[in-house]
């Protein structure tokens, strides 16, 4: 099991940001045969993580975690989304 600060998760701060969250991964989670485990939670105490960590995959293309894991990952989704960005 991954570690929490790890996780796939959409913050919302009201209702109508929850309910579209959750209409967003009901439609997503049609395209898929395994299930779609981003967490849906409200926004409490956010940390916004250190510079390097954002953006990682942009600003860092051509490190092994990226080509290994990450950019698979987006393979499959642009081709399950028809290449759209």
């Amino acid at each position: 099991m991954s570690a929490p600060q790890y996780r796939s998760v959409i913050l919302y701060h009201d209702e109508v940001q929850k309910a579209a969250a959750e209409e967003s991964k009901a439609t997503a989670a049609k395209q898929f045969a395994r299930p779609v485990v981003t967490e849906i939670q409200p926004l409490g105490r956010f940390y916004k993580a250190e510079a390097y960590h954002q953006d990682y995959y942009r600003n860092n293309p051509n490190y092994p975690y990226c080509q290994v894991v990450i950019r698979p990952k987006l393979e499959k989704l642009e081709k399950k989304a028809g290449g759209v960005h």
